[in-house]
């Protein structure tokens, strides 16, 4: 029997389980009656309309779109137009047909070109219109990834390329042509996790879309979706099956309720919203353009036949949309008809909106109607949302935009009552005590209808948009951009520079703000400066025109960027270094106060009156004073990049700098670092005018071959680099071997410093050091701490008294640091300092190493120490991989602004109808590794590594280029995955199955996978290669080892007797004679030799068994 406390327990988990369940059907309540938001708008349309602006000025223009057949299709329009014998098969010989619908930029979604060829132009177009409408609503598309936004696409099925049986076997044909991959890709693409659904309801496809998004929106089966349609003719069976129909208009026109209609004119084109539950839009702070208040879909049944429209259920469908908008038909002003102009449907439409709607208006207050088709033509499946994008343009203009060719209203319709009037001339739509409302409706020819409630963005949304921050005063704007390639990023800028010049009202810090936050930033980034709107113009000029400029920053970001703050020693502090940021930062003037605090108690002069330079502070000129406030400055501009969100993976700090930078990884406390900056810098007074130090431009090998026979008191004290050694010792001593370098012409200089740091000059300060900071020890850090005592991270504990004696006494070793940092990843380095110091000697290590893209950046400069120059090495971070918190730069006020969407690098790519057919080949069967016909693929012999490393690299670019389409290897970027510019696991065998032909080394199926990008692909496959080409070890060198290692051994095991050492030498020497004599002279011939026969040599002469 179950106690009281299990049945207390049970009751109440049972109790919890109810509130849940409770919760959940409340927010389902609560969900459903909410108005959903249109945040963003895309759109592809005729006559070049490529915006939502563009449609309007057409609609303002009260123009059209016509234009011939297209002639790039393949379409034989001769046949099509009459030009045979046997008379036209299309009643239309113009229409409003898409310029560009075989463009595309497949590269930008990771699409290759052969698998663009085979995608359907309509599936190219929803991926680009979606982006565009995501990016116009302030949201940036790679945001997304992950989220469970949904997709709801209405596309009809189109004949483009050849059939399935007749395709090449590239693998892309069913992918390419389904319409059911129309929403799958775009999900796919954007990482989307939500429901993903194409509609075919033929012309009502999109508008059904829309109703379905919404539904799922107030079910909560996604937070945000994207809606729309597309339709591209790739052939031309709609218009020969609507002549035989006699469904054509002749000219092409929708001639929607005019007395001339005479048939439908059929066009083409794509529109997608994004849709948010308006609760989400406005805590998101996202754009309100309008909310969709209701919409309802229905079935025309068993009516007069299968495609003929139903009056009876278009009435019922609007009916329900107007009960789902819990609204009456008096609410409602303007109708979007699906008005197609075909003698049938139109009278039925208007019948059917009388009876819904005219009786609850009158002819003072009439029922407006309207249709888009009459200035672009039917666009089939996109046809329903090209008129809601209509909608919602001219709610928010305020105005009813004309309806073409009807001037002469139908006389097949009864418009006596004056209740439902045709828009004839564009009108003003004021908006009284209540919003202005209109429906959208679109029937499809199977009998499924649509309509769609929308209203007006109620006017408190408008003030909810998203806000950054705007500091006081004036400051450099930074304007970021980037781009998949330069050719876009450059496009970007000069879309950018033509927008603010057309619109002299647009603020810098609004435009800078939305480029900041609602843009994916990519890899190739630049990032406009500048104070005021012509300098910021100059400057996006620069980068247009891609010439080099100070106030245009560019950059090349890499995959995962590794930051690495650097925090360099004494010799870059400069008179007011800093002391803007004082009045300018808070962030930094708060951490100054800090740290002034932190150093009273070991010294008796200001840190705040030093970096103002008050009457009376000491000068920086004394140790003790410039080393705790080049700490300070050094912690406090570690600060900024913090609060700037820029924060580090590791930190290194040379010489002085490991103070700071202890304390910037969380080692050190503040009250920790202070007492050893300070009380050091005070023990290192006893050693000034000791010594000296001076920098020499050679490697440290060479430094210290030149210091080993002068029996001078010089010692390598720093290496920075490859080439950047620092020697320390007495002061003559250094003059002495700065004037020889000079002689020789080597690069030599004194630095300013008048003690031998880093020697063992330093000695006598051992027990001051240890005693004055025997309190001191390093706790548990937040990022690892690299020391350049011994090139490793160091940790909990490490970071006693005995260590920073250490580092005032003991050689600085960055540049082994430095090749330690970077061999695991680490390639962005922010110098943390009021000058730079270390650039140079970091990208020279990285380039000896072998590293590309190594980035440096200091923070401020000499004689550049502001917010100014701050916000310019945060530009440079940026470009090169960082991600800025952009709040932190706009402050507050700064609003997102519509700024142009992506620069598309479109190519065209069409499949023809009648591609040949490949021959099918078992692509994934490994290739046979045992040796190809012809000679095997090799980089050049002899060549320097770097070349061979080149040579292996072009090879793996080109047939990576050939197996994805591309013109040539140019086109396949070495560090970007091969699944990532559009391979497939198909391709991935092939490429592999190629390289193993052309070198005849065996590679695993696999390898392109799991050696994702070409660089690493390529360097797998040059350690292969060389492995195959390096004639095989000698045995006799193995043996050689041996006996060195056995000499060894003997040396360490105590003093060697004479006598032994003797006999050891005199038979080492003969038996280097007798290699060294080579054949004939008496000796064996150990030239022609064999390893048998060397080993037994070396076997007789040293008794080695």
């Amino acid at each position: 029997m179950a106690t009281d406390s299990e049945q207390n327990a049970k009751l109440v988990a049972a109790l919890r389980s109810a509130l849940k369940k409770n919760e959940r059907l409340q927010e389902q309540l609560n969900r459903a009656p909410e108005p959903v938001a249109v945040v963003g708008l895309g759109c592809r349309l005729p006559g070049g309309i490529d915006t939502p602006g563009a449609l309007w000025e057409l609609l303002e223009r009260g123009d059209e779109v016509l234009g011939p057949l297209p002639a790039d299709r393949g379409w034989d329009l001769d046949s099509l137009l009459g030009g045979d014998a046997g008379g036209p098969r299309s009643a239309m010989s113009q229409g409003a047909f898409l310029d560009d619908a075989a463009d595309f930029d497949p590269a930008f979604f990771g699409i290759s070109p052969r698998e663009a060829e085979a995608m359907e132009p309509q599936q190219r177009l929803l991926l680009e219109v979606a982006w565009e409408s995501l990016e116009r609503a302030g949201i940036p598309p790679g945001s997304l990834s992950g989220t469970d936004a949904g997709v709801y696409v209405g596309a009809i099925a189109q004949e483009y390329g050849p059939s399935l049986a007749e395709a090449p076997d590239d693998g892309f044909a069913v992918s390419g042509t389904t319409t059911s991959v129309a929403s799958g890709r775009l999900s796919y693409t954007l990482g989307l996790t939500g429901p993903a659904v194409t509609i075919d309801t033929a012309c009502s496809s999109s508008l059904v879309a829309v109703h379905l998004a919404v539904r799922a929106l107030r079910a909560g089966e996604c937070s945000l979706a994207l809606a729309g349609g597309a339709t591209v003719m790739a052939r031309p069976g709609i218009l020969t099956e609507f002549t035989h129909l006699r469904g054509l208009a002749s000219d092409g026109r929708c001639k929607a309720f005019g007395a001339g209609a005479d048939g439908a004119g059929f066009s083409e084109g794509a529109g997608m919203v994004v849709l948010e539950r308006l609760s989400d839009a406005r805590r998101a702070g996202h754009p309100v353009l309008a909310v969709i208040r209701g919409s309802a879909v229905n079935q025309d049944g068993a009516s007069n036949g299968l495609t003929a429209p139903n009056g009876p259920a278009q009435e019922r469908v609007i009916r329900a949309a107007l009960a789902d908008a819990r609204l009456t038909p008096a609410d409602i002003d303007l109708v979007e008809a699906h008005g197609t102009g075909t003698a049938l449907g139109d009278p039925i439409e208007a019948q059917a909106l009388i009876a819904a709607y005219g009786r609850a208006h009158t002819p003072d207050r009439p029922l407006w109607l309207g249709s888009l088709k009459s200035n672009l033509g039917h666009a089939q499946a996109a046809a329903g949302i090209s008129g809601l994008i209509k909608l919602v343009l001219a709610l928010r203009h305020g105005v009813l935009p004309r309806t073409l060719h009807a001037d002469e209203p139908t006389s097949h319709v009864d418009w006596s009552a004056g209740t439902v009037r045709l828009v004839d001339r564009s009108r003003s739509w004021p908006a009284g005590e209540a919003p202005r409302r209109a429906a959208v409706s679109s029937f499809g020819m199977s009998g499924t209808n649509a309509h769609v409630v929308v209203e007006q963005a109620p006017a408190e949304a408008e003030a909810d948009a998203p806000t950054g921050g705007r500091e006081a005063g004036p400051g450099l704007v930074l304007w970021p951009l980037s781009a998949r390639g330069p050719a876009a990023l450059a496009e970007q800028a000069a879309r950018l520079h033509d927008r603010i010049t057309a619109d002299p009202a647009a603020d810098p810090v609004d435009v800078g703000w939305s480029l900041a936050v609602s843009r994916t930033a990519f890899d190739h980034r630049a990032v406009a400066t500048g104070h005021d709107r012509d300098s910021l113009a100059a400057s996006l000029s620069a980068l247009a025109e891609r010439r080099p400029d100070p106030a245009a920053v560019t950059g090349r970001a890499r995959p995962d960027r590794r930051v690495v703050w650097v925090f360099p020693g004494q010799g870059g502090q400069w008179a007011d270094m800093a002391a803007d940021l004082l009045t300018a930062s808070p962030v930094f003037a708060g951490t100054i106060a800090d740290c002034e605090r932190a150093l009273a108690p070991h010294t008796d002069w200001s840190l705040t009156a030093v970096l103002r330079r008050e009457p009376g502070a000491p000068s920086l000129e004394r140790v003790d004073v410039v080393q705790p406030v080049l700490w300070a400055v050094m912690v406090a501009l570690a600060g900024m990049w913090s609060a700037h969100g820029v924060r580090p993976d590791a930190v290194v700090g040379h010489s002085q700098g490991e103070v700071a930078a202890a304390c910037a990884a969380g080692l050190l406390s503040l009250e920790d670092g202070a007492a050893v900056v300070a009380l050091r810098s005070r023990a290192v007074l006893d050693l000034s005018g000791t010594g000296a130090m001076a920098s020499v431009a050679l490697p440290e090998d060479r430094v210290r071959a030149d210091l080993a026979g002068r029996g001078a008191d010089l010692h390598v004290a720093v290496v920075n680099g490859p080439a950047s050694t620092v020697v320390a010792g007495q002061p003559e001593d250094v003059a002495c071997l700065v004037k020889e370098y000079e002689e020789r012409g080597v690069r030599a200089r004194r630095i300013a410093v008048d003690y031998a740091s880093h020697t063992p000059h330093v000695a006598r300060l051992r027990e001051r050091v240890r005693a004055d900071l025997a309190g001191v020890s390093s706790r548990a850090g937040e990022v690892p701490f690299y020391s350049c005592l011994t090139g490793a991270p160091a940790g909990e504990g490490e970071l006693d008294a005995d260590y920073w004696y250490r580092n005032l006494a003991e050689p600085v070793r960055f540049h082994d640091t430095a090749k330690a940092l970077i061999a695991t990843g680490h390639d962005l380095f922010i110098e943390v300092g009021p000058h730079p110091l270390l650039g140079s000697a970091l990208a020279e290590t990285a380039e000896a190493q072998g590293v590309r893209d190594t980035a440096v950046v200091s923070t401020l400069r000499r004689d550049e120490g502001g917010t100014d120059r701050f916000r310019l090495a945060l530009a440079e971070a940026f470009a090169y991989g960082a991600a800025p918190d952009w709040s932190a730069v706009f402050g507050d006020g700064a609003r997102l602004v519509d700024l142009p969407t992506y620069a598309f690098q479109r190519r065209r790519y069409w499949r023809a109808r009648t591609a040949a057919a490949a021959p099918v080949t078992a692509a994934a069967e490994p290739a046979s590794a045992a040796g190809p016909a012809e000679e095997a693929w090799a980089p050049p012999r002899g060549a320097a590594p770097a070349e061979r490393s080149r040579a292996v690299l072009d090879l793996v670019r080109a047939e990576a280029a050939a197996i994805l389409g591309h013109d040539g290897p140019g086109a396949v970027e070495p560090l970007r995955g091969f699944l990532d510019a559009g391979g497939s696991s198909l391709g991935a065998v092939r490429l592999r199955n190629r390289l193993v032909e052309l070198t005849g080394i065996d590679l695993p199926v696999t390898v392109v996978l799991d050696r994702s990008t070409p660089a690493a692909l390529a360097d797998h496959l040059l350690g292969l290669l060389d492995a195959r080409d390096t004639p095989p070890r000698p045995p006799v060198l193995d043996e050689l080892a041996r006996l060195e290692t056995a000499v060894s051994a003997a040396q360490s095991g105590g003093p060697v007797p004479g006598d032994v050492r003797r006999e050891l030498s005199e038979r080492l020497r003969g038996l280097l004679r007798r290699v060294e004599a080579g054949p004939g002279t008496g000796g064996p011939d150990l030239d022609g030799a064999t390893d048998d026969q060397l080993l037994d040599l070396i076997d007789r002469e040293f008794g080695i068994s």
